[in-house]
C-alpha cells in the first residue's frame, strides 16, 4: 500500500533503517517572513490530553468545577494561573504547571484553537444517528489519531498519507537542494508519511550511517558507494539502492551542517524528552543559517509526548507531563528568538481526542472527541492572545455534548486547522484543496475554513 513511501532514518539506530513505501500570491504574512524562511512544527501529545483541564474559559469555571468536582477532577482556582484576559477582554485559566504557556497567550505568542476534532462534516446533536455525519470509529486511539495525522475521516484515502507529508511534497520544490523537507523527531509518524522523503531523526544521536554493519568512513564507505552504483537490471534492487544513496547524501549533508553548531538557550532537565527534541528542531534550523547549511526555505517537523491517556490518576499525569510541555515548548520559544526565527516559525498541538468532562470514579477520564490545542507563533504571523472557534457550553446533555458525558461535538475540523497553518506556510489555494481535499464541506456564507486564524481579512 506504501510502496511508493521512502522514509530515511537518521539516529543512535541507524540511518540505514529503511523502508521502501511508498492559492495566487503567498498570504500576506507569509510574504512578510525575513529571509523567506517558514516552517511548521507540530507536536502531538500522544494519549489524549485532556484539555478540559489545560485551558478553562473563566466565565465557565463554576460549571466545569461542578461537572468535574464529583470525583475531584477539577481543579481549584489555587492549581491554576490567574485569569488571563484575551483580546476581547475574556479570562482564561490555564493550568496552574503551564505559567510560562499562560504567559505567552497573554504577550499575544499563543492562541488557542478551540473545540477542533476530526469531522466528516458539520454535525449537531440531532444529527448524530443519521448515516455518513460520524467519522470512523470516534473515541479509539488508533483511529483517532490516523485522522488527526491525515485529516481523513473516512479513512478510504488510498495511500493514507499524512497532511503533514502531502504539504512537504508540495513546497519541496522551494528549497535549494533534495534534502527532505519533513523530519521526524518522534520515530515513523503517519503525519509526516507523504509522496518525498521524510527523514526520522534520533535526538542526540550519532548521524553517522550504521545500518547494515556500515559506517560513512573509510573502506566500508568505499564498499558502500561501489555497491550503490551497481546497476542491477532489477528495479526494486535499484529503487532500493537509490534510497539508501540518498541516505548517504542527506546523512552527510546533516552531519556537516550541524558541525559545530551549539545553542546559548539551555533546554533544562524539566523540558524532558520533549525538550530535546524541540533543541534538534532549533539546532537544525541553526544549521540550516550556516555556509553549509541545508539550503531549506520550507521546513515542517514532527515532535511528540506521550501518556496521556488517563483513565486514571489524571491530575497526578498532568502534573507531570504539563510542567515538561511547558518548559519544552517556552525554551524553543525562546531559541527561536535567539537565532532571530520567531516571525519565521509557528509550532501547534494535536492529540488523539480530549475526554469526557464528567470524570471517572479513579481519578480520570474516558475518550471524547473535540479538543482545544495551542499554536504559537509572532504577531504577524498569527493573531495571539485569541481564543478561535467557540468553547462548548459546559452542559453534560447540553447542546454540544455528544452522549451526556461531555464528549464535545467539534465545531471545527481538523482540515479547518490544518489548512490555515498551511496558508499561513505559504500553500496556494488549490495545493491547499490537494492536501485537505473535504475542505469545502466546511465552506458556507458566514465561514472561510482559511480565515481559521484571522489571517485573511
Amino acid at each position: 500500500m506504501h510502496s511508493r513511501r521512502r522514509f530515511i532514518k537518521i539516529g543512535a539506530a541507524s540511518v540505514g533503517s529503511l523502508a521502501l513505501r511508498n492559492f495566487g500570491l503567498l498570504p500576506a504574512m507569509a510574504q512578510s517572513a525575513p529571509g523567506g524562511y517558514q516552517a511548521l512544527v507540530c507536536v502531538f501529545m500522544y494519549g489524549g490530553n485532556d484539555s478540559n483541564n489545560m485551558i478553562i474559559p473563566e466565565s465557565q469555571y463554576t460549571a466545569y468545577q461542578s461537572i468535574r468536582g464529583t470525583n475531584n477532577l477539577a481543579l481549584p482556582t489555587t492549581a491554576l494561573t490567574a485569569p488571563i484576559a484575551d483580546k476581547s477582554g475574556n479570562g482564561y485559566y490555564f493550568h496552574g504547571k503551564m505559567p510560562l504557556l499562560a504567559g505567552l497567550f497573554g504577550s499575544g505568542n499563543l492562541a488557542v484553537a478551540a473545540n477542533v476534532g476530526p469531522l466528516l462534516k458539520p454535525v449537531l446533536k440531532s444529527q448524530i444517528g443519521t448515516p455518513g455525519y460520524l467519522p470512523n470509529n470516534l473515541f479509539s486511539h488508533s483511529d483517532q489519531q490516523y485522522e488527526w495525522q491525515t485529516s481523513d475521516s473516512t479513512e478510504l484515502i488510498n495511500p493514507a498519507y499524512g497532511w503533514g507529508g502531502r504539504a512537504a511534497s508540495l513546497v519541496q520544490s522551494l528549497n535549494s537542494t533534495n534534502f527532505p523537507t519533513l523530519m521526524s523527531l518522534s520515530g515513523n509518524d503517519l503525519f509526516g508519511q507523504g509522496s518525498t522523503d521524510q527523514i526520522e531523526l534520533n535526538p542526540g544521536g550519532n548521524l553517522n550511517l550504521t545500518g547494515f554493519d556500515y559506517t560513512l568512513k573509510q573502506a566500508r564507505s568505499a564498499a558502500m558507494n561501489n555497491l550503490l552504483t551497481t546497476e542491477t537490471g532489477l528495479s526494486l534492487v535499484d529503487d532500493a539502492n537509490g534510497v539508501m544513496s540518498q541516505s548517504i547524501s542527506n546523512a552527510k549533508a546533516l552531519t556537516t551542517a550541524l558541525t559545530g553548531i551549539t545553542l546559548n538557550t539551555n533546554f533544562t532537565a524539566a523540558s524532558g524528552s520533549l525538550g530535546q527534541q524541540l533543541k534538534q528542531v532549533a539546532l537544525i534550523m541553526k544549521g540550516n543559517q550556516t555556509g553549509a547549511g541545508l539550503g531549506m526555505k520550507r521546513q515542517i517537523f514532527f515532535c511528540s509526548l506521550g501518556g496521556f491517556d488517563t483513565h486514571t490518576g489524571e491530575l497526578e499525569a498532568h502534573n507531570n507531563l504539563y510542567p515538561q510541555l511547558d518548559a519544552a515548548i517556552s525554551t524553543f520559544w525562546a531559541a527561536l528568538a535567539e537565532l532571530g526565527l520567531q516571525q519565521n516559525v509557528v509550532l501547534f498541538t494535536e492529540s488523539d481526542f480530549s475526554r469526557t468532562m464528567q470524570p471517572t470514579t479513579t481519578d480520570g477520564s474516558d475518550h471524547a472527541w473535540g479538543s482545544h490545542h495551542m499554536v504559537v507563533g509572532a504577531q504577524g504571523s498569527l493573531i495571539g492572545q485569541t481564543v478561535y472557534n467557540s468553547f462548548p457550553t459546559f452542559q453534560l446533555n447540553g447542546p454540544n455534548d455528544f452522549d451526556g458525558r461531555g464528549r464535545w461535538l467539534p465545531t471545527a475540523a481538523v482540515d479547518e486547522y490544518g489548512a490555515a497553518l498551511c496558508q499561513w506556510f505559504g500553500l496556494t489555494p488549490p495545493q491547499i484543496a490537494t492536501v485537505f481535499p473535504n475542505l469545502t464541506t466546511f465552506t458556507n456564507a458566514q465561514k472561510n475554513p482559511l480565515n481559521f486564524f484571522g489571517l485573511i481579512t
